[in-house]
């Protein structure tokens, strides 16, 4: 018997399957684009992720005809949901997360009380502003929507299961009270939703449903294969790296950047709300979580190699070695004299800035495409600093840092995080963390083991990375610059843009 872990991402999907002692057996992965046919908008074809989803989960499973797969759970990406029509056929692509053609709607709807119910500060990332935008721009759809799906649901709905939704991936719409584990009703009606339009609400690790047995059959799974509640990746993957007791935290380095921190009872403090830090459910079931993010992460990475990483990029694809480590291989060993703000797609936490824009400071004739490159991961990591100041000004400490996702796989860049960090970074052995959290969960409803000893069990991690005494003392002077950077480069860009 094993178990399989689907994580839904902006950029493509994988399943990983594990057995009953959390050793990866088998995987598959595929890409996909988002769209942006106009300016702020960001889309992804709904039918490409749900066939690509059911894809993977078949090839993976295939590859396990001795210890076929029994239970599976998903790692979905928040906020991105999918509207369907009284059949249960497509109506529109998913609007992402960095959609962001919903800022009107932030600032006319009525914001008194979302904090204390949701957990989460008013962005045009949530579902909530994207389902008011689609409502007053496009009511030609709307009249026509029977269900609004995030991307777990619609899974559950494309494996013929009623659907359901986890808590935390409910909360990530800005629909769902954190503290009564519902749908608001409050809010859902002044959005001009019905409850029945919403999937069912589950605690990570229930039963969503039993699969039917041709389903099993056509997607190589075993008979009466169970489906269970996962989560939003973020905590899903703090899940799979073991983030889930205090002063261990996850970082996500992806798509975008990502610290996931836990704590036993919902915090909902001044301090939190005020540097836009969410309280929701984790993926390990009675815990809670809060996110700091960069909306900007691996996708300027992707930025630098196309913009100016052609070589590289030729070099790769002639000698088969992975792009990315070469690209990073330009970098130099030093602390750069650059500073850059890595607001290429907004700011995430604290300030929740989608107008300022990324600046690259101190460039001269001298400077090499190295020292930029590592000049932008500085920034990202000095951003990510000013979070960890919070959360531990918050009674939030992080004393370790696990690292997740395609940025744990370049010991470069891990060794800049932990000296900017000035605190130990660790990889777990599975770094596709989100994976293992979800089948992690489905393997405990299966089997009826307890997370916490699964967890003990499943997630190992290598030797940690130390900061440099002499580097991290650099970095801790310079990163008072770089808060004076931005605030400088606020006010300058009110003018100017």
């Amino acid at each position: 018997m094993s178990f399989l872990g689907l994580d839904i991402g902006t950029s493509g999907c994988k399943a990983v399957v594990f057995d009953r002692e959390g050793r990866t057996l088998a995987a598959a992965s595929r890409a996909y684009a988002v769209v942006s046919a106009k300016p702020q908008q960001a889309e992804l074809d709904s039918q490409q992720v749900g066939d690509f989803c059911l894809d993977v989960i078949a090839e993976a499973a295939l590859q396990c005809p001795q210890d076929l797969v029994a239970g599976l759970a998903i790692s979905s990406q928040g906020e991105a949901f999918t509207l369907l029509d009284e059949k249960g056929e497509l109506l529109a692509n998913a609007m992402v997360s960095s959609d962001a053609r919903a800022m009107g709607q932030v600032r006319t709807f009525d914001s008194a009380g979302l904090y204390e119910k949701t957990g989460h500060t008013p962005h045009p990332i949530f579902s909530l502003y994207k389902l008011l935008w689609l409502r007053e721009e496009r009511p030609d759809l709307w009249g026509k929507t029977a269900r609004i799906l995030c991307f777990e649901d619609y899974i559950h709905h494309r494996l013929g299961l009623v659907p359901a939704i986890s808590f935390s991936l409910a909360a990530r719409t800005m629909l769902f009270n954190v503290s009564e584990q519902r749908w608001d009703p409050e809010i859902i009606a002044s959005c001009g939703i019905n409850a029945s339009q919403l999937s069912r609400p589950l605690p990570p690790g229930k039963v969503v449903g039993t699969l039917a047995e041709a389903t099993c059959r056509k997607l190589n799974l075993a008979r009466d294969t169970v489906v269970v509640a996962g989560g939003h990746d973020q905590v899903c993957a703090a899940l799979g790296c073991g983030a889930t007791r205090p002063g261990i935290a996850a970082l996500g380095s992806g798509t975008v950047e990502c610290i996931t921190a836990a704590f036993s009872e919902p915090i909902q403090s001044e301090a939190l709300r005020d540097a836009n830090l969410c309280t929701y459910a984790h993926a390990a079931p009675g815990l809670y979580a809060t996110l700091a993010y960069n909306l900007s992460g691996g996708n300027v990475l992707q930025w630098f190699r196309n913009e100016w990483g052609a070589a590289e990029v030729a070099a790769a694809a002639q000698n088969g070695e992975n792009v990315y480590d070469m690209i990073l291989a330009l970098m130099p060993e030093s602390p750069t004299r650059l500073m850059v703000l890595p607001y290429f797609a907004g700011s995430g936490t604290p300030y929740f800035d989608s107008h300022t824009p990324a600046a690259i400071l101190g460039l001269r004739l001298t400077t090499s495409r190295g020292e930029v490159l590592r000049a932008i991961l500085e920034g990202l990591c000095f951003e990510l600093e000013a979070n960890l100041r919070i959360l531990e000004r918050s009674g939030i400490p992080v004393q370790e840092l696990r690292i997740t996702g395609g940025g744990a796989k370049n010991r470069r860049w891990l060794q800049l995080k932990a000296d900017i960090f000035n605190r130990p970074v660790r990889v777990p052995e599975v770094t596709e963390a989100g994976c293992l959290g979800a089948a992690l969960l489905a393997c405990s409803a299966r089997e009826n083991r307890g997370v916490d000893d699964l967890v003990g069990q499943w997630v190992r991690c290598m030797e940690p990375i130390l900061p440099d005494p002499e580097r991290a003392l650099f970095y801790r002077e310079r990163f008072a610059h770089y808060e004076q950077t931005y605030f400088s480069l606020r006010a300058l860009s009110e003018t100017i843009f």
